[in-house]
């Protein structure tokens, strides 16, 4: 499935996104409330994140990791992605972004997030979509709020007597019962012109 948004095309991730994907992974600064900064090695990306990318968008669940293009430039900008728990029993999707840094600042993450949301309650197995960040990663838990989600819990890390709040998790969500009842602006129920299988 291809979606487009004023600003993206998001289209499902293959193997020949893997260079694109190291690159990103590779800039400390996106990395920054990942993995305190490491990269992702390369053999991670292409022997697990591509093949669970591809098994996700063809599991029926309403999932699947997009990479994310700028639409006028077709150039890549950074991934989106909706993922079933692995041990997760609940009709629930994850959902998780991330941005090169020079995409930073142009509402792209917000827009996929809505984006997403929409393709998540399109199936209709979905009963909840959630996403979780660090505490302290007030960029994203903003995406997250734009994107209709409310914070349901902090959970804090091992070293939260010494760091407390800001080594704490954040996780936001949005049932489906507020899907349906709420009205956001940005999100246009019932029609899918802009979704191409």
């Amino acid at each position: 499935m291809i979606v487009e948004t004023p600003q993206l095309i998001l289209r499902p991730v293959g193997t020949n996104d893997v260079s694109s994907l190291v690159e990103l992974d590779s800039d400390p600064a996106v990395m920054r409330y990942v993995s305190g900064g490491a990269p992702t090695p390369r053999a991670v990306i292409e022997d697990w994140v591509v093949p669970r990318a591809v098994a996700e968008m063809s599991s029926r669940r309403g999932g699947g990791m997009w990479a994310a293009l700028d639409r006028s430039s077709g150039e890549f900008v950074g991934w989106f992605s909706l993922r079933a728990p692995r041990h997760g029993t609940q009709p629930e999707l994850e959902l998780t972004y991330r941005l090169r840094r020079a995409a930073w600042g142009r509402g792209l993450a917000t827009e996929g997030s809505q984006t997403l949301m929409r393709v998540a309650f399109d199936a209709p197995d979905t009963g909840r979509v959630f996403a979780s960040t660090m505490a302290v990663n007030s960029a994203s838990r903003r995406v997250m709020e734009k994107s209709g989600m409310r914070l349901t819990a902090l959970h804090l890390g091992d070293d939260a007597e010494t760091d407390g709040y800001e080594r704490g998790e954040v996780e936001y969500e949005l049932r489906r019962s507020d899907w349906e009842s709420a009205r956001f602006v940005w999100a246009v129920r019932g029609s899918t012109s802009e979704l191409t299988a």
